[in-house]
């Protein structure tokens, strides 16, 4: 028998609905995603740390969660190691569940990880809410046992997320710095597709002395200006002439890295199809995204431009270097559960290192 839940905003409004996962009341930064697949890639992104994730389509759980596979250090199927989401919030939960390669339900997978999840919501109303009023703070409370509000956006969310000591995958002739801010698995196994040795380390690593071909600078949670060591090192590394390619988080990063600023969304891009167009051959690439902050490309120095713009809001979707091979992007190329038109600009990443390595 399902325990009652409910779901408490800031402004006072509730929706009570029951229990699905694990009984916990807990408190975190209220946000929606409109994606119709991929719910266990969303919910291990680290980009979600803290925040209680809204999902808005109607089904959840459908087709269960798939096994916990690893190949070289990397998990297989998921985007980290565990659920980074605080609480899960749907309308209707699938109890049957069935795919080929489910391994347990979603509520399993849930009580395993200790994340509070909630069903029988109006997730239309609420989405609603959240679009006129900005994501705001919420808590999921079970049995009318309360919780204190709890905003994540003013913790360093990044450091929680990060690696702590280097990791290395690979043994290609491309050395790739990898900044790890929180960063989805499939980043990772995207350079190894190519001819690389990627280097993860973690995000407040000094790796201005090191020796490396390309820096990556991942996704992550939270503000970006609360890193203000990686900021610096990144300063560090636009004044050399390594090629450097940034994604979410790591747009953002280089983006203040620049001289520029970043402001926070009102509801953030969290879908699998956000239209996006090339800043300078007008060509529209759709895309999948998880962002609450953005780069304020009006606020770009006079060396740098917008790459990618969004087709909805106009807002900045990436920045690149007008002669330096430096970019970057909002949104992610890698999305598992989402569009693949982009996947290219990885191949671009790994073409201007080669071409840098042999002074092209």
């Amino acid at each position: 028998m399902s325990l009652q839940a409910k779901i408490v905003l800031e402004n006072g409004m509730e929706f009570v609905g029951k229990s699905f996962g694990f009984p916990k009341s807990t408190a975190g930064e209220v946000v929606f995603n409109t994606a119709m697949t991929g719910y266990p890639e969303s919910l291990t992104d680290p980009s979600y740390k803290g925040q209680i994730l809204v999902s808005t389509y109607p089904l959840i759980g459908n087709y269960g969660v798939p096994n916990h596979l690893s190949e070289n250090g990397l998990p297989t199927t998921f985007e980290s190691d565990g659920i980074q989401i605080a609480a899960l919030v749907v309308s209707d939960y699938s109890f049957e569940h069935s795919h080929w390669n489910a391994e347990k339900s979603l509520a399993q997978w849930l009580e395993e990880n200790q994340i509070p999840g909630i069903y029988g919501i109006d997730t239309r109303e609420l989405t609603k809410v959240l679009r006129e009023s900005g994501c705001m703070l919420g808590k999921i409370v079970i049995n009318d046992e309360d919780v204190a509000w709890y905003d994540p956006n003013k913790d360093n969310l990044v450091d929680q997320v990060s690696i702590k000591e280097k990791q290395v995958y690979g043994t290609g002739k491309n050395k790739i710095m990898l900044v790890d801010c929180g960063v989805k698995a499939n980043i990772i196994r995207s350079l190894l597709k190519y001819d690389t040795t990627v280097i993860r380390v973690p995000w407040n690593y000094d790796f201005t002395h090191d020796e490396y071909d390309g820096l990556f600078i991942s996704n992550g949670p939270g503000d970006p200006s609360l890193c203000e060591e990686t900021i610096a090192h990144i300063k560090t590394a636009i004044n050399g002439d390594k090629p450097i390619f940034g994604i979410c988080l790591g747009s953002q990063l280089l983006g203040i890295a620049s001289g520029a600023t970043t402001y926070k969304l009102k509801y953030g891009h969290r879908s699998h199809n956000q239209p996006v167009q090339e800043f300078c051959t007008n060509k529209c690439y759709i895309t999948s995204q998880n962002h609450g902050f953005a780069v304020d490309h009006s606020k770009l120095t006079n060396d740098w431009e917008p790459y990618f713009l969004n087709l909805n809001d106009g807002t900045c979707e990436g920045i690149r270097h007008k002669s330096k091979p430096i970019f970057a992007t909002q949104f992610h190329p890698e999305a598992n559960g989402g569009p693949t038109d982009t996947r290219f600009l990885f191949e671009k990443f790994i073409a201007v290192v080669e071409q840098h390595k042999h002074n092209k």
